[in-house]
């Protein structure tokens, strides 16, 4: 009887381990040690990744997962640039080429989906432009079927020539499309029709932030009252009150310590599953990630300390699915740094783990079963 037991015990205790496993994708610039998309098994338990497999792709530096996590679309992040399709199977964590589309701009940095699969939205950084394509029913792409031109600068003559799109962020019902846009200093917000893919200007159809900040990246709270605004160039997070696509800025507050004199370059930007906590990734010379504590009442951040990402250019990052570690991508030391977070207080944990992998830049999930 006791053999049983305890046979037991081992059989319960291994598949919650193997429950609490994950498949980690990561998305990678290919002028340095790496060749594509790699795939790895991280176990929430333990914190460790093991790596699994890696297909070829030029620059496949952002990627988003199909609802049904049968498809990963990805950037090429070229001049011009392209649009992947790949194939993902779970038993045995491989990806297989499908198609490629030209995104219709240069350099896309950003790739989105709908909720209900239908299309694809990149944001094409250097030419200022969006797409939007349809997904078939095979899950490849098709060609796109809009493509939305920016046009207009902003004071950092080196940086805001030009209209420079950085991301494509889907309202949580998908019926808003927020487009920050580093070189006009704006937030563009359109209409989206989830049954024809179609973009038109929302009721407010932008929103103008400080000269010079350079809006990058952009995350609503869970209880989508909120959002919130990386702005790369001034290296702060912006907030705003959220209300059926039309935004309302209320605080500004610096991602940097006050005392902080070298170089910014804002990057990433997300809130914690639970709503309590916000987190963005500072690169020039800081490589910190920034963590605050979010009012639930009113939205505001008030900063609770600056950790160091341990490696150089932090870009994405992202909470593994048990929201219990918080991973960066360190494109310059070719690294992903694993923190462990403490849900009371939010601060980050270094675990003395991480995973090697040449220019990491995003950082997406696929569950194993």
């Amino acid at each position: 009887m006791k053999f049983i037991i305890s046979t037991l015990l081992l059989l319960v205790s291994f598949i919650t381990v193997a429950q609490k496993e994950n498949y980690l994708l990561v998305g990678t610039y290919t002028s340095g040690k790496s060749e594509g998309v790699s795939v790895y098994k991280f176990n929430s338990s333990t914190g460790n990744a093991v790596y699994v497999s890696s297909i070829k792709s030029s620059n496949p530096s952002f990627l988003t997962v199909a609802p049904n996590e049968k498809t990963v679309y990805a950037v090429n992040e070229d001049k011009p640039g392209n649009v992947s399709s790949f194939s993902f199977d779970k038993k045995t964590g491989t990806l297989q080429p499908l198609n490629t589309q030209p995104s219709k701009g240069d350099h896309p940095c950003y790739i989105n989906r709908s909720s209900n699969g239908k299309f694809v939205i990149v944001g094409n950084y250097s030419s200022g432009t969006i797409s939007v394509y349809p997904v078939k029913k095979d899950n490849t792409l098709d060609t796109a079927i809009q493509v939305i031109h920016h046009s207009g600068s902003s004071s950092n003559k080196e940086r805001q020539e030009s209209a420079h799109v950085h991301s494509t962020v889907l309202s949580k019902d998908n019926k808003f499309l927020f487009v920050p846009d580093l070189g006009m200093d704006k937030v563009m917000i359109y209409n989206f029709n989830s049954s024809t893919g179609k973009l038109t200007p929302a009721a407010q159809p932008y929103v103008k932030v400080m000269a010079g900040s350079g809006p990058r990246h952009f995350e609503f709270a869970p209880n989508n009252k909120f959002a919130y605004l990386m702005e790369e160039l001034s290296g702060t997070v912006e907030v705003f009150a959220y209300n059926n696509g039309k935004l309302k800025s209320i605080q500004t507050i610096s991602s940097h310590p006050k005392d902080y004199t070298g170089t910014k370059g804002s990057a990433d930007i997300h809130v914690s599953p639970d709503g309590k906590f916000l987190y963005c990734s500072n690169r020039g010379e800081s490589n910190t990630i920034a963590m605050f504590k979010i009012n639930p009442a009113s939205g505001k951040l008030s900063s609770i300390g600056f950790q160091s990402t341990l490696g150089s250019k932090p870009r994405n990052f992202n909470f593994d699915p048990s929201g219990n570690y918080l991973l960066v991508a360190n494109q310059d030391s070719d690294d992903i740094g694993i923190f462990r977070i403490n849900k009371q207080t939010g601060l980050l944990i270094n675990t003395d783990n991480s995973i090697e992998v040449g220019n990491p830049v995003c950082i997406k999930w696929i569950s194993v079963k």
